[in-house]
């Protein structure tokens, strides 16, 4: 694994996933291996902002990237590739939020092969099937 050090924090991108460009969703995370159903895929740091601040990201790109933290009036900027996995109704992984260490882990939820795209349910539960009205859904 790469990794980086700036002012003495390691950075290392994971050679497990990579970002790449999808057919009609812009740019998704594939696998660069198997995952297995319950393997973590990723653990990524989180920045959260309040509600105010969630505010202020309205109307802006930057609105599409935020997961709704503690309440949908705050929420949180996933860092590593944590805001680039794409919706899907049929998820091959979950997202799952970490109070306590303020990260979020990605999780393969059936298995993951290798030059997959890996996608998660934007409703939060892998099988909520309610209708997202901010985006149009290409699965």
């Amino acid at each position: 694994m790469k990794a980086t050090t700036i002012f003495g924090i390691i950075f290392s991108m994971s050679p497990l996933i990579e970002v790449r460009r999808t057919k009609n969703k812009g740019r998704g995370v594939f696998a660069l291996k198997n995952f297995k159903e319950g393997e973590i895929i990723e653990i990524c740091p989180v920045i959260n902002i309040n509600s105010k601040e969630r505010k202020k990201c309205e109307g802006t790109i930057l609105a599409y990237y935020i997961y709704p933290w503690r309440s949908t009036r705050s929420g949180s900027v996933v860092l590593g590739f944590g805001s680039i996995y794409n919706h899907s109704f049929d998820p091959n992984a979950d997202w799952k939020q970490n109070f306590k260490t303020e990260r979020m882990v990605y999780r393969a939820i059936k298995p993951i092969k290798k030059g997959e795209e890996i996608t998660v349910n934007y409703n939060g539960e892998p099988d909520d099937t309610t209708p997202i009205d901010w985006f149009e859904v290409m699965d």
